[in-house]
C-alpha cells in the first residue's frame, strides 16, 4: 500500500497534566450530579405511588367499617328485641342469643350483643364460648355512653374478654320514643374485626400503620408493630390510656421511628433504630381519616430510590467515558483515515471478486437442492402410502380375528337362542288355545312371555353386533370393570356350561385408562377365550380376573388355572401364527393381534406362568382421570 500513515503532533506536558486532573474531576461531578436527579425523580415517582396505595387503602378500610353502621340501628328496632327488654326476667335468652349469632354470620361481624340501661350484658352472639359476653358490665366503655345517652357511638379499643382488636358500633333501644324524658332502655353493640383488612395488606410492597389521636399504631400490616407507640409516650399520657381501657394493660413500647428529613410534598424519609423495620429507610406519608379520627400512615421502602441512583451513577459515568473515549478515537481516526480509504479500496475489489464466486456457488447449491427435494418428497410420498396401506391391514386383520372370536362363540350363543325360540313356540302355542276358549287374559299373558323372550334375544344379538364394531382412532377415559363386565356377557353361556368359577380382584371405586373402549374390549375378550380354552379339560377351571392401579399406570390380570405355557414358548407367545393348539383349532394371530393393540394405545402386553399353575397375561396402560360424566352401569354377568 502506497504512502505513510500520518503522525499525529505530540500534546504539550501542560495540556496533559491539565487532563489528567479534569478527566476524574468531571467524571466525579458526572456521577454525583446524576445521581441527584435520578434520586430526586424516584422519590417523587415513589411518592406518587405511595400517595394513591395510601388513598386506596384508606377508602378500603372506611369502607370496610362503615358497611357495618347500619346493623346496630336495626337490631335495636327489631320487635323481638324490645319484648326482651321489657319482660327479661321473664323470657328465656336462648332465642335471642340465637338471633344475634344467625345476624352475625349474615354481616360477617365478630360479635353481636345487647346491654341493658346499666351496662350488663344480656344476650350476645358468642353465649356458647367460654369467653362469652353475658353477663359483664361495659358501663365504662364509650360506645355504650353515647348510646344510653341516645346518640350512636362507635369506638375502636382491645376486647376486654377476648382480647382482640375491634371496632364497635352501637346504637341505643328505645322502649318508648315518644315520651318527653324519654330515654334509651339498652343498647345494641356491633363488633367488628380489623385482621381481614391487614391480611389484605399484606399483598402491598408497603407497610401500611394507623393511628388514634394518641398516636397508638392501633393496625399495621407487620404484626410487631401493633399496639405501639408512634412516638414515645409520657407517664401522664401512659395514666390516661390506661384510664381509659381502649388498650388493656399493653406496655405500648415505642416504635423507634426516627424522621431523617421533609420533603416539600409533606413526605418524610423515616427509619427505625429497632424492631423489623430497622435495617431499611422508607419515604413516609400519612393521610387523615377524619371519620374515625385516625391517621393512616405509608411507609413505601427507599431501595428503588438507592437502585436509581446507583444505575444513574453507573450510566453517567459510563455515558462519559463514552464522550471520552469518543474523543480519543476521533482523534486517532484524523491520523487513520488515509491508510483507511487506501485499504477500503482493495477490500472493495477484493470482495466483488469473491461475490461473484459467491453467486456462482448459490446456483450450483440452489440446483442440487432442487433435485434433492424432489427426491425426498416422492420418498414420502412413498413411505405415507405405505404407512396407509399397513393401517389398513392392520384394522383388517383386527376385525377378522374379533371375527374368528366371533366364530368361536357361536356354539355358546346357538344354545342361548334356541332356549327362547323353543320357549316363544310353547308360549304362542298356549295362547292360540286360550283365545280359542276365549280366555283373553291368558292369552295375554302367554303373549307377554313371548316379547320378553324376544327382548332377550334382541340383547345377545346387540351384543354380538358391538363386538363386531370397528374402533375409532382416539384415545378416551375407559372403565376396566365395565370392559371385563362386557368381555363375561359374550362368555356368558360359556362359563355358565363349563362351571367356570370367576375370581375379581379390583378396587371398589371405577379404574379408568386411557385406551380405546372396542379394542380394549377385543384385547379382554381374546385373553379370557384363550383362558377358557387352556382349562377346557379341567373338572374345576378358576379365571382369575385383577385390576391393580398404580400412580400412572394400571395393570390388568388375565389368570387360569390351567397347564400354563412352557417356558420355551414364552420368547415366541406374541409372534404372528405361532400356536400351540391343535391344528385347525386357531391361526395364531390373537395374541400377536391383542400385543399389538396395546401397543397402539400406548401399553404394554406380558405373558407368564403363576406359582400355583396356569398362565397370566398382564395388560399394562396409562392410568386416566376420571371423566366429568361417568359411563352409564353395565349389568353384571350371570354365570355358575
Amino acid at each position: 500500500m502506497s504512502g505513510r500513515p500520518l503522525r499525529p503532533s505530540r500534546m504539550p506536558r501542560a495540556l496533559r497534566r491539565a487532563l489528567l486532573v479534569l478527566l476524574p474531576l468531571g467524571l466525579v461531578v458526572s456521577v454525583w450530579q446524576a445521581a441527584e436527579i435520578a434520586r430526586e425523580q424516584a422519590l417523587e415517582s415513589l411518592a406518587r405511588e405511595a400517595e394513591n396505595e395510601l388513598r386506596l387503602s384508606a377508602t378500603g378500610l372506611e369502607g370496610h367499617l362503615t358497611r357495618h353502621d347500619y346493623l346496630p340501628q336495626l337490631l335495636a328496632s327489631r320487635e323481638v328485641v324490645q319484648r326482651f327488654l321489657t319482660k327479661r326476667g321473664a323470657q328465656d335468652p336462648m332465642p335471642l342469643n340465637r338471633l344475634l349469632d344467625r345476624f352475625r354470620a349474615t354481616a360477617d361481624v365478630s360479635d353481636v350483643y345487647l346491654i341493658d340501661r346499666h351496662g350488663d350484658t344480656l344476650a350476645a352472639s358468642n353465649w356458647h364460648r367460654p369467653n362469652t359476653f353475658i353477663g359483664q358490665n361495659y358501663a365504662f366503655r364509650s360506645y355504650f355512653q353515647d348510646a344510653i345517652a341516645g346518640h350512636r357511638g362507635r369506638f375502636y379499643g382491645l376486647g376486654v374478654r377476648s382480647r382482640e382488636r375491634g371496632y364497635y358500633f352501637s346504637a341505643p333501644v328505645w322502649l318508648d320514643e315518644t315520651a318527653p324524658n324519654a330515654r334509651p332502655d339498652g343498647v345494641m353493640v356491633v363488633k367488628v374485626l380489623l385482621d381481614s383488612v391487614e391480611a389484605s395488606w399484606a399483598d402491598q410492597d408497603a407497610e401500611l400503620l394507623v393511628t388514634d389521636r394518641d398516636d397508638i399504631i392501633f393496625m399495621a400490616s407487620r404484626p410487631e408493630l401493633r399496639l405501639a407507640a408512634l412516638h414515645p409516650l409520657s407517664d401522664d399520657e401512659r395514666q390516661a390510656l390506661l384510664a381509659t381501657r381502649r388498650y388493656a394493660d399493653e406496655p405500648l413500647a415505642p416504635s423507634g421511628i426516627e424522621v431523617l428529613a421533609t420533603r416539600s410534598d409533606r413526605s418524610q424519609l423515616v427509619s427505625f433504630d429497632h424492631g423489623p423495620l430497622a435495617e431499611g429507610s422508607f419515604l413516609r406519608l400519612s393521610r387523615p381519616m377524619p371519620a374515625f379520627d385516625w391517621e393512616m400512615h405509608i411507609l413505601k421502602p427507599l431501595a428503588p430510590v438507592h437502585q436509581a441512583q446507583w444505575v444513574a451513577a453507573l450510566l453517567a459515568g459510563g455515558l462519559y467515558g463514552v464522550v471520552v473515549l469518543a474523543g480519543g478515537v476521533g482523534w486517532q481516526r484524523l491520523r487513520l483515515r488515509r491508510e483507511r480509504e487506501q485499504f477500503a479500496a482493495r477490500e472493495r475489489d477484493t470482495l466483488a471478486h469473491a461475490r461473484d464466486e459467491l453467486e456462482r456457488n448459490v446456483e450450483r447449491r440452489t440446483r442440487d437442492l432442487v433435485e434433492t427435494n424432489r427426491r425426498l418428497s416422492d420418498e414420502i410420498e412413498e413411505r405415507r402410502r405405505a404407512e396407509e396401506n399397513l393401517r389398513q391391514t392392520q384394522d383388517e386383520l383386527v376385525q377378522a380375528a374379533k371375527l374368528a372370536v366371533l366364530g368361536q362363540l357361536a356354539a355358546g350363543i346357538n344354545h342361548e337362542l334356541n332356549q327362547p325360540l323353543a320357549a316363544i313356540r310353547a308360549y304362542a302355542e298356549n295362547a292360540r288355545a286360550f283365545l280359542a276358549r276365549s280366555r283373553a287374559e291368558a292369552a295375554d299373558a302367554n303373549l307377554a312371555q313371548v316379547v320378553e323372550l324376544t327382548e332377550r334375544m334382541a340383547e345377545i344379538s346387540a351384543q354380538l353386533r358391538q363386538f363386531s364394531r370397528k374402533s375409532g382412532d382416539s384415545l378416551t377415559a375407559v372403565s376396566v370393570p365395565a370392559c371385563f363386565d362386557y368381555a363375561l356377557r359374550l362368555y356368558q353361556a360359556r362359563l355358565r356350561s363349563a362351571r367356570v368359577e370367576v375370581e375379581r380382584h379390583w378396587p371398589d371405586e371405577t379404574v379408568w385408562v386411557q385406551a380405546d373402549l372396542v379394542r380394549l374390549e377385543q384385547v379382554l375378550v381374546n385373553l379370557i377365550g384363550n383362558a377358557l380354552q387352556a382349562m377346557s379339560d379341567l373338572g374345576t377351571p378358576h379365571l382369575i380376573l385383577t385390576i391393580e392401579p398404580g400412580t400412572t399406570e394400571v395393570a390388568i390380570g388375565v389368570a387360569d388355572t390351567g397347564p400354563g405355557i412352557a417356558e420355551e414358548n414364552l420368547g415366541r407367545i406374541f409372534e404372528p401364527f405361532f400356536t400351540t393348539k391343535a391344528p385347525g383349532s386357531g391361526l395364531g394371530l390373537g395374541l400377536s393381534i391383542s400385543s399389538r393393540i396395546v401397543d397402539d394405545m400406548g401399553g404394554r402386553l406380558t405373558a407368564g406362568n403363576r406359582p400355583g399353575g396356569g398362565a397370566r397375561f398382564t395388560v399394562i396402560l396409562p392410568r386416566a382421570h376420571t371423566p366429568s360424566t361417568p359411563a352409564p352401569p353395565q349389568e353384571q354377568p350371570t354365570h355358575a
